[in-house]
């Protein structure tokens, strides 16, 4: 059994009501009941999210210790939170990135992940099930 942070940052609260054309119908408790239901037998998934990037970093330090791994979708945060990049290096947890649409797709801005040379992978573009990919990653990052 693994212990994981399922971590979702600015705006994600809003999923299944903003821009539905780029981020899906399914709402954040959707997609958490999705992951609850596909891993939750075997792994225990804990959920967050805040639009406070400091809450965010404060919620990844108190990781440490308890959580094997982070998933974090941490939306436009991912392109200038070096303080983010800074609280994943620093608590050592292997950590998937992860995001609804293809960010190398969209607006220049968001092709740049500062996060990502932290991270042990980045999976984007696949809607909700992004999320799914991410936990599959780490788990087997994990027991390598």
């Amino acid at each position: 059994m693994s212990n994981i942070a399922i971590i979702h940052g600015p705006n994600l609260n809003l999923l299944g009501t903003r821009e539905p054309e780029v981020y899906g119908s399914n709402t954040l408790a959707d997609i958490e009941i999705a992951l609850t239901d596909r891993f939750g037998d075997e792994h225990e998934l804990r959920f967050f999210q805040n639009n406070w990037e400091g809450a965010l970093i404060d919620y990844i330090h108190d990781l440490r210790g308890w959580m094997d791994g982070i998933v974090i979708n941490p939306g436009a945060f991912t392109h200038y939170s070096y303080a983010l990049r800074d609280a994943i290096a620093g608590v050592a947890l292997p950590t998937v990135e992860v995001h609804l649409s293809n960010i190398h797709a969209r607006e220049p801005f968001r092709r740049t992940s500062v996060l990502a040379p932290v991270c042990v992978g980045q999976i984007s573009g696949f809607g909700w099930y992004s999320y799914v990919l991410g936990v599959e990653a780490l788990l087997d990052f994990l027991t390598r």
